[in-house]
């Protein structure tokens, strides 16, 4: 994959204090994290208490209200896959972390399967899904043409070798299968607003940064086109309240509360949102 000049110099605020670059892919148009780790360095950038997706922890107001908001979230996504009308209801998500939307889906009807390939997380996503959830592995084991649902809940970016990755994706689904992407959007206001503070670049766990034509360009390499679009709203006060923390260095409730706010309203316009949920539809 070729890029073009450098667009942003950005800092892991969260485990190393490294800087990295932030470069356009030509071929579809998102952003590169440059230099991007080994595959088998990876997980050292995800050492730390705070990385949220990992744990149930509790441990202060700011993971609270993560988790309240968590539970919302969890029915909205179940309302959007059991609206699929799916016969039979096999799912997999994939980076499924402590593997609560797994269970909502499994106590549900829904036949599941999980891919996490944190040790921990996935130990504590098996407690709840009754041992559904494998290694990253296991991705490579599945019949073809196996799931009606593949979900990618804020995971595509954190993906090596993207394009092997999603044709693996397109394997599993079955004909007429819907594939979920949920990813961060960097032509939104909030990420315009921070720029290199913006709390959703998180390099170099993020490998690649997408905007909705990125997302149509790749996929439709692999003959997947946009059925439905759908905004993530808490996502702009999750990230807002993050990124005035890297700015100022302390969290600022208010002003990032405000400037969430501010992106919504904006995008409630544009449709460029903080996050967003891409449905694909296989051929």
């Amino acid at each position: 994959m070729s890029k073009e000049k450098t667009q942003l110099y950005i800092k892991d605020h969260s485990v190393s204090g490294e800087m990295f670059q932030l470069k356009k892919n030509e071929k579809y148009g998102f952003l590169e994290t440059f230099p991007q780790p080994k595959t088998n360095q990876l997980s050292e950038y995800y050492k730390t208490e705070d990385y949220i997706s990992h744990t149930d922890a509790k441990r202060n107001w700011f993971e609270k209200a993560y988790h309240l908001v968590r539970r919302f979230s969890l029915k909205q996504k179940l309302k959007l896959i059991n609206g699929f009308k799916t016969e039979t209801k096999t799912l997999l998500d994939v980076g499924c972390g402590t593997g609560d939307f797994l269970k909502t889906a499994k106590d549900n009807n829904w036949i599941v399967s999980g891919i996490e390939p944190n040790a921990e997380a996935r130990t504590i996503a098996n407690q709840k899904t009754e041992n559904a959830v494998f290694d990253i592995e296991q991705l490579n084991n599945f019949e073809s043409n196996s799931f009606d649902v593949i979900t990618l809940w804020h995971v595509l970016e954190h993906l090596p070798d993207l394009e092997y990755q999603i044709s693996i994706l397109k394997k599993l689904l079955k004909p007429k299968g819907r594939l979920v992407v949920a990813v961060p959007n960097y032509k939104s206001f909030d990420a315009n607003y921070y720029n290199q503070f913006w709390a959703a670049y998180d390099v170099p766990r993020h490998l690649w940064h997408f905007d909705q034509n990125s997302i149509s360009k790749l996929f439709a390499s692999i003959d997947m086109e946009i059925e439905q679009l759908k905004p993530m709203l808490f996502d702009a006060f999750y990230v807002s309240l993050l990124s005035e923390q890297y700015k100022s260095g302390r969290k600022n409730i208010f002003k990032g509360f405000y400037n969430g706010l501010r992106s919504n309203l904006n995008a409630s316009r544009t449709r460029e949102y903080s996050s967003l949920i891409y449905v694909l539809k296989n051929s």
